[in-house]
């Protein structure tokens, strides 16, 4: 009995250290799963994540690979068949008139340069898929650090509902308490009733919105839709300098204005591809001949052809692709040029907006917050000590929610305001 005990105590002890692991492993799991979402963590989980971008990433890989066997040449072309030979029934006089079976070997030579300069241009076309990657991954970034700090301002929103609902409540008990004794009116409880059953309804409307910031992040960084976490709230407001900047500094940071310059580039590739097709390619044939009929030599022949592309039948295509081309990139430039026209008039116009957004965010925080809080704190000391009515301690109240709400209302306008605008920089 002691052996067997011992042999089942020997068999326990493996599964139960795989208990421990895999209980350890769940527990630490969970507890990431717990921590706070940074917003350069979900940047970085859209940058690797995100369908979108990964879609751009294999169409720059495709273009990579279709250049790397660009400079080939064209496959050989072996045959066989008969050669001269007489029609079934014919008489045949002569041994050599019995025909030759020939074999024949063919090789197309393509000019090594314009073999280059197609490899060039759809190189080129990669370049254009990854500027065309950071433009997107640009969207997408605004698109997340605008729901970040949307979801950021709802949090702040959601505390002063949260801290607005107990001092509602602790109002209604006061004034219940003092209605026995005519120390307070039934038309002020039941307002104040009301103005509780409004803010709880608020704090319903405001999780819902965070839900839907949860949802929009979840889909940009490719996770499960309803899979829940929360977002740093220790971020503090720091006032936002905006600069302005000259156009020569927006073409270098705009992806997009890298992408016309891309597509500029690749277009001029494609038309020195096109110049190209005025050289000639040049073709060689070799075929041996095998006769059938005795006293006959086996015979070869060996032939170099050439092409003649600047034929008048034949060089109008090109001729034509190469000014079609150019017209083309005299547009991307207008385009471009307008790009960049208008990002400078709207960075222009953003400086200012900025500006103001902070001016009213400190206004807020350190003049009218402050001043209506001590006139709601002294009114409601007042009432406790009965030296106040009820309707005033709510006027001041609602006049203090008001102020805070145009705060919040403002701050997010800041935050989304700043993000657009380092969205044109693309900062």
């Amino acid at each position: 009995m002691n052996s067997e005990n011992s042999a089942n105590s020997k068999s326990m002890k493996p599964s139960i250290k795989i208990f421990i692991l895999a209980a350890s492993i769940l527990l630490a799991w969970q507890g990431q799963a717990q921590q706070p979402f940074k917003l350069d963590s979900i940047l970085q989980v859209i940058n690797e994540n995100n369908p979108m971008l990964k879609d751009y990433r294999f169409r720059a890989e495709a273009m990579t690979n279709f250049a790397a066997g660009a400079k080939s040449l064209m496959a050989p072309e072996v045959g066989g068949g008969p050669w001269m030979f007489p029609y079934p029934g014919a008489k045949i006089g002569d041994e050599r008139d019995k025909g030759q079976i020939m074999l024949s070997v063919q090789q197309k030579f393509t000019s090594p340069a314009k073999l280059r300069a197609n490899q060039s241009y759809l190189n080129s076309k990669a370049g254009i898929e990854k500027a065309s990657e950071t433009f997107t991954y640009n969207e997408l970034r605004a698109l997340a650090k605008t729901a970040f700090y949307q979801w950021l301002v709802l949090e702040k929103k959601k505390k002063v509902l949260q801290e607005n609902e107990e001092i509602i409540r602790l109002v209604l008990k006061i004034s219940r308490v003092r209605y026995p004794y005519n120390q307070s009116k039934l038309g002020t409880i039941y307002k104040a009733e009301g103005r509780l059953l409004e803010v709880q309804n608020m704090i319903l409307m405001n999780d819902n919105e965070i839900i839907q910031k949860n949802i929009l992040l979840n889909q940009l960084m490719n996770r499960p839709k309803d899979l829940r976490f929360s977002i740093d709230t220790t971020i503090q407001y720091q006032q936002f300098v905006p600069e302005l900047v000259d156009t020569a500094i927006l073409a270098q940071s705009r992806s997009d204005v890298r992408r016309i310059d891309k597509s500029i580039q690749s277009m001029r590739l494609n038309q020195a591809l096109e110049k190209y097709q005025a050289r000639p390619d040049f073709t060689i044939n070799y075929n041996h001949m095998i006769p059938r009929g005795s006293g006959m030599p086996s015979q070869y022949m060996l032939l170099g052809m050439i092409s003649i592309p600047i034929a008048p039948w034949s060089s109008k295509m090109y001729k034509s692709n190469i000014k079609g081309m150019g017209s083309q990139i005299e547009s991307m430039k207008r385009e471009r040029e307008s790009i960049l026209n208008e990002l400078q008039g709207m960075t222009s116009g953003m400086v200012n907006e900025i500006n103001t957004l902070n001016q009213q965010v400190n206004n807020y925080e350190k003049k009218i917050i402050p001043v209506l809080r001590k006139n709601y704190e002294t009114l409601m000391l007042a009432y406790e000590e009965n030296k106040e009515e009820l309707y005033i301690v709510i006027d001041a109240y609602e006049t203090l929610i008001m102020s805070q709400s145009q705060y919040l209302d403002t701050l997010k306008r800041y935050y989304e305001t700043v993000v657009y605008y380092e969205k044109l920089l693309e900062k």
